[in-house]
């Protein structure tokens, strides 16, 4: 009925109210942000958890690791076909393990050398898109891309093209995309949502 009580106690105390959505656990996150409805999803998905119970931590950086795990679980955490791989860094048994070996297989992504996959590195936003385009099966895109900060021809100039023709994202500004800035953990749902 809109009301609600609470037996006051002998001493003073302020009062702060904080309202949540009934399936949102994370005290970090409300409905003025860009990612709330994302984040939900991914989480109601099981493609995304928090880092504690009650925390999203939205803005933290979204590591190597997290990427391809999110990307795994939303296409259904599939078995990779190998159990083997030559990432030194990449520990058995892992919440990341499966993840990684599905993305090498599909070719999403390759280590940062053949050794080394660096799960605890902070993927950049043109990483995490050309990622997706990867996932999707390089679609192929058309138009001009607006960023002077995406020069034809780099690796990640088709992603980009091809993420902001279906409204995946959006640049930092109309004419910068921002390609060398660390995404976010909202970020990266929010492309995935998308």
């Amino acid at each position: 009925d809109g009301t609600y009580t609470f037996i006051m106690p002998a001493e003073p105390v302020d009062l702060k109210v904080l309202f949540l959505r009934e399936n949102n656990p994370f005290l970090d996150i409300n409905e003025t942000r860009f990612f709330y409805d994302s984040i939900l999803w991914a989480y109601e998905k099981g493609i995304a958890y928090g880092i504690t119970d009650t925390e999203f931590s939205p803005d933290a950086s979204c590591k190597r690791s997290q990427v391809v795990t999110f990307l795994w679980r939303a296409a259904g955490s599939p078995e990779p076909e190998t159990t083997e791989h030559s990432f030194v860094d990449v520990k058995k048994g892992s919440f990341y393990e499966k993840a990684v070996l599905w993305a090498v297989e599909n070719e999403i992504t390759v280590g940062t050398d053949a050794a080394h996959f660096d799960p605890d590195l902070p993927c950049t936003r043109a990483q995490v898109v050309t990622f997706l385009w990867r996932a999707a099966g390089k679609p192929a895109a058309s138009g001009e891309i607006p960023f002077t900060d995406v020069p034809a021809g780099k690796w990640y100039a088709d992603p980009i093209r091809w993420a902001v023709e279906n409204e995946i994202t959006f640049g930092m500004t109309d004419t910068k995309f921002g390609t060398d800035g660390t995404c976010t953990r909202g970020q990266v749902v929010t492309f995935l949502y998308r």
